[in-house]
């Protein structure tokens, strides 16, 4: 996420976040309540925040094509990681 959003400002000032899935269908959801960590603001390129943005992305979508890039890109848009610390869930299957 971007340090500008609300949604940012929101986790800063209550860090109680969800984060709710839906099916195609909507039919069968998850939700996930807990407290949200937010990490630092990449800066730098080469900083601890941009290594923590680049090990989330090698994590969902694995080796990117231009790593400089990606992270210049991360700072230019002061992007940061925020997780959420689940402390409890809930939802409904399809039947």
């Amino acid at each position: 996420m971007t340090a500008d959003r609300a949604k940012t400002r929101n986790a800063q000032r209550d860090p109680r976040v969800s984060l709710h899935v839906s099916s195609d269908d909507f039919w069968a959801y998850l939700v996930a309540e807990g407290d949200a960590v937010l990490g630092d603001v990449a800066r730098d390129p080469d900083d601890p925040a941009a290594d923590e943005l680049v090990e989330l992305y090698r994590k969902l979508a694995g080796e990117h094509e231009k790593w400089e890039k990606f992270r210049e890109v991360q700072v230019a848009e002061q992007r940061l990681v925020l997780a959420v610390d689940v402390g409890h869930t809930y939802g409904m299957v399809r039947p």
